[in-house]
């Protein structure tokens, strides 16, 4: 039985919510890197800074992004290979 796109993401944000605050900085570190992580803060703060009434919104959309962002790097990934 496939488990889904909800189903991959709940099991992930559950995994995150349980992990080893040291691990979880670990793995930050070797997926985005001290760059992307201070970017998607600064992000956040003025997203949600222009409009705190609308948190939820803007945390959602924030969540989302992310995982347009992997679905258009591994994109990418799958026409480089194809192009190899």
């Amino acid at each position: 039985m496939e488990i889904g796109k909800k189903g991959w993401a709940v099991e992930f944000i559950n995994r995150i919510r349980t992990m080893d605050p040291a691990v979880l900085n670990a793995l930050i570190q070797r997926e985005a890197g001290e760059d992307l992580a201070r970017f998607f803060l600064s992000y956040s703060a003025r997203l949600i800074s222009r409009d705190p009434e609308r948190v939820l919104e803007n945390t959602s959309s924030l969540m989302l992004m992310g995982y347009l962002i992997r679905a258009a790097e591994e994109e990418i990934g799958r026409r480089r290979l194809a192009q190899a």
